[in-house]
């Protein structure tokens, strides 16, 4: 959370708990469909019997961007049409928000954790109507992989590329480019 504050130079709003992988998070309004979340195990909770979604189990280092989450109208169908693996679909729910995500077994996203993992809001309710406008808006998020070309075939046809740039690099590694009211700064 300091991270993002400091780099960012605006507040996080409190996000919550998902007790189903024992994780809770903060937020951020990059606009009115999309958001930062910060997201971290959550020591007070119990620890889940299965794998934490993001491959958090097994996070180490500094705080830094690890992965993105794309909307989805057919969770079933976009579930359907991964890249191989086992994923389940999680019901999940806070307060008056419901949403279903596409989590895989292990916990691990394919391309290294550089493909998307997957969300289905159901009903009106979205994180990012009810978040603070801090005046911070995502303009790009780069994605950089060995395996850049197959990354880009393997996503689902529904994504809007518009504001997402895949490159090839020797490292996966995520970067996105935020518009702050200080300035344009590189979240990675």
């Amino acid at each position: 959370m300091e991270y993002v504050e400091n780099l960012l130079g605006v507040p996080l709003a409190a996000g919550g708990e998902h007790p189903q992988m024992a994780t809770h998070n903060q937020l951020l309004s990059l606009g009115p469909d999309l958001y930062l979340e910060v997201i971290a195990i959550n020591s007070d909770a119990d620890a889940p019997k299965h794998a934490r979604w993001f491959d958090l189990d097994r996070f180490s280092g500094q705080a830094r961007l690890t992965n993105w989450i794309v909307t989805t109208d057919d969770i079933q169908a976009a579930v359907a049409g991964l890249p191989k693996g086992n994923w389940q679909i999680m019901d999940l729910h806070r307060g008056n928000l419901r949403w279903q995500m596409g989590v895989p077994t292990d916990g691990r996203l394919p391309f290294d954790g550089a493909f998307p993992a997957l969300i289905q809001w159901a009903g009106a309710q979205h994180p990012a109507q009810n978040l603070p406008d801090q005046g911070c808006r995502m303009q790009r998020l780069i994605i950089t992989h060995p395996e850049a070309e197959a990354l880009k075939a393997a996503l689902p046809q529904s994504i809007d590329l518009a504001r997402i740039k895949i490159v090839f690099g020797d490292q996966r590694k995520l970067a996105a480019e935020i518009l702050t009211p200080g300035g344009l700064k590189l979240l990675a």
